[in-house]
């Protein structure tokens, strides 16, 4: 495949710098270019054409299957940017109800060998408060667009009283979102896979559906789509232990899959940092695992898929796997930003096939 102009001239240039300096240079130019109709227009130019390809989820409709993952504009800083580039959905966050610095830097690193990333971020963000007025603001303008929101919990707060903070920040983003991501499954807050499974998951989500219905009664809304963001590295039993909660719960749906701690078959000679795994090294296991859900549940359960999508092959691949819609996020940062527009005129290519 031939290279394209940000492979050749403009990923080597931020490699020179360090993953998260070269991601936050990132998100500053994109803030910039979203800020003004000149930007725009170059943003929308990087990202041609973009074909229509709807699809629906439930409630949700979504322009094209192609969105970004959460991780990428934490604290909603970048979401017109991001539609401009042609991304059908946006799920900003991990936002939890009070800032947090994370863990200590660095805490991303390039495996440039395996098209990979690992991080050990721990949900840095401003907080919730800091994020509304961004939220509000999208919000009083037409998009044809889905923004979803992906919260969390404090690092510091007990898995007891973890339901509190998730339901903390749906409250404060409420109106203002199309859907809501639980992350339960990051591997950078320590405990919190534990959520996943046991007598937590269940108490959690019977909080979290009854606070969704208290609320879209008093706003008089249908309630929002509550979406539950699994790991990949769960056992078989496992899945269908979350799958057994999640089912009884009338949850709405997951996403499928977050970071792995895997480390298998990996070349980098940064392999061995500690964090979560994204990237192509995932692409087969978040595959596989969406496959299994989709028949677990009988396809009745909708699935946003993620995990090492940078072609518009691995779209079709998940797609077929029984997602309805997938997300990229690393694809991206050796893909730049075309690459979502090119994924979706190669995908219609495809489908017209």
């Amino acid at each position: 495949m031939t290279e394209t102009v940000y492979e050749r001239i403009f990923f080597p240039f931020l490699k020179r710098l360090d993953a998260e300096t070269a991601h936050d240079r990132t998100l500053n130019a994109l803030a910039l270019a979203q800020s003004n109709p000149a930007g725009r227009a170059i943003l929308r130019e990087i990202a041609g054409d973009i074909p229509t390809l709807p699809v629906q989820m439930g409630t949700l409709h979504f322009p094209n299957p192609v969105g970004i993952a959460a991780g990428f504009d934490k604290d909603a800083r970048v979401v017109e940017g991001l539609a401009c580039l042609g991304f059908g959905h946006i799920e900003v966050g991990t936002l939890t109800p009070r800032p947090q610095s994370g863990n200590p830097r660095p805490r991303v690193f390039r495996l440039s060998s395996d098209k990979a990333l690992i991080n050990r971020m721990g949900f840095p963000n401003g907080g919730v408060e800091a994020a509304l007025p961004r939220l509000r603001s999208l919000a009083r303008r037409s998009r044809d667009y889905v923004l979803g929101v992906s919260v969390g919990k404090q690092k510091e707060t007990a898995l007891e009283d973890a339901a509190t903070d998730y339901m903390a920040v749906m409250d404060a983003v409420y109106l203002y979102t199309d859907y809501l991501a639980v992350n339960i499954s990051s591997p950078n807050t320590p405990g919190l896979r534990e959520l996943q499974g046991g007598r937590y998951l269940e108490n959690l989500l019977r909080e979290l559906t009854g606070e969704n219905q208290r609320l879209a009664e008093i706003q008089g809304i249908p309630p929002r789509p509550l979406l539950v963001k699994i790991a990949p590295d769960l056992s078989p039993t496992e899945v269908d232990e979350m799958l057994a909660s999640i089912v009884s719960m009338n949850i709405d749906g997951v996403i499928i899959a977050n970071t792995t701690l895997d480390r298998t078959g990996l070349d980098d000679p940064q392999r061995g940092e500690t964090g979560g795994l994204s990237g192509r090294p995932l692409r087969e296991r978040s595959t596989a695992l969406i496959a299994y859900v989709h028949r677990q549940t009988g396809g009745k359960l909708p699935i946003i898929g993620v995990g090492g999508v940078s072609s518009a092959e691995d779209v079709r691949e998940k797609l077929a796997a029984g997602a309805t819609v997938v997300q990229l996020y690393t694809g991206l940062i050796y893909g730049g930003p075309g690459l979502p527009g090119r994924l979706l005129r190669q995908l219609a290519t495809l489908v017209g096939a």
